[in-house]
Formats: C-alpha cells, sequence, structure tokens
C-alpha cells in the first residue's frame, strides 16, 4: 500500500519548509510595487514571476505535508 505523503518527522519538516515557502512568495508578492514606483517594471515583473512560483512550491509542500498527517 502506497502513501500518498510523509508521515512523522518528515510531514512535521515539509510543513515548516511550506509555511516558509509561503512567508517568502509573501514578502515578494507584496514588495514587488516597490519596482513599478521607481520605473523598473521588468524587475517588477519578474519578481512578481518568482514570488508565485515559490506560492506555488509552498501550498504544493503543504497540502502534501497535510495529507501525510491524515494517514
Amino acid at each position: 500500500m502506497t502513501s500518498r505523503g510523509p508521515t512523522g518527522r518528515a510531514a512535521g519538516r515539509e510543513r515548516l519548509l511550506a509555511l516558509f515557502l509561503l512567508g517568502v512568495a509573501a514578502v515578494l508578492l507584496l514588495s514587488s510595487p516597490t519596482w513599478f514606483g521607481s520605473g523598473q517594471a521588468g524587475v517588477g515583473v519578474g519578481q512578481l514571476v518568482v514570488g508565485v512560483v515559490v506560492a506555488a512550491a509552498g501550498l504544493w509542500l503543504h497540502r502534501r505535508a497535510r495529507a501525510g498527517r491524515r494517514g
């Protein structure tokens, strides 16, 4: 029988990593308007793209950790 996600300590580590990634993504997404305001829209767009990718990775890890915890 295969499990859907990690169990025990691995799930805890994945949850912590997921929360860290979501925090980094929040900082990236919330600070990106400063680049647009300073006339560097390319940097702002790049920061938005990276923020969305990091948020997606954090959400994926968080869902995986929750699936492992439910068993």
